[in-house]
């Protein structure tokens, strides 16, 4: 068993009790990362955002990209690959879940790897090689949204 930390900071900046406050936080990790967040553009009044801040839907999509990311990379070495960039575009889907409530209910990955050496998969293997990168991903096993790798 593993235990991850994450430490979550607010201070208000307006009127709490109107609901016209600031929803800038920071997030700091680990190993002293500490990033600026804010809420969702689509949930609040802007003036009470930030831009070029993270928010957790975007959190959220990179969690999931960056885990398949990692795995894909340990399996195709392990398969004797060379992967020389590995990029991807991944999107979210923020819509009404089956009770009524919001949730991500879809997120796309989009992987495009880039090869190295005279060993390169096939399109046959490199699908295998998502697919078990997804089955491997301890993100991609902890969400109930639907999780689809577009290669």
């Amino acid at each position: 068993m593993s235990l991850y930390r994450a430490t979550i900071d607010w201070r208000c900046d307006g009127d709490f009790a109107a609901r016209r406050y600031s929803r800038v936080h920071t997030l700091s990790f680990d190993g002293g990362l500490t990033v600026p967040g804010t809420a969702g553009p689509g949930n609040v009044n802007p003036r009470y955002s930030r831009e070029g801040a993270l928010d957790p839907e975007q959190a959220f999509v990179a969690s999931l990209s960056a885990c398949h990311m990692l795995w894909f990379l340990d399996i195709t070495a392990r398969a004797g690959f060379l992967v020389d960039a590995y990029r991807d575009e991944a999107e979210g889907t923020l819509a009404e879940g089956p009770s009524g409530r919001q949730m991500m209910t879809r997120v796309v990955l989009r992987p495009q790897v880039s090869f190295t050496g005279d060993h390169r998969p096939t399109p046959e293997e490199l699908a295998d090689l998502h697919h078990k990168a997804h089955e491997e991903c301890f993100i991609a096993n902890s969400v109930t949204s639907e999780v689809v790798i577009e290669i």
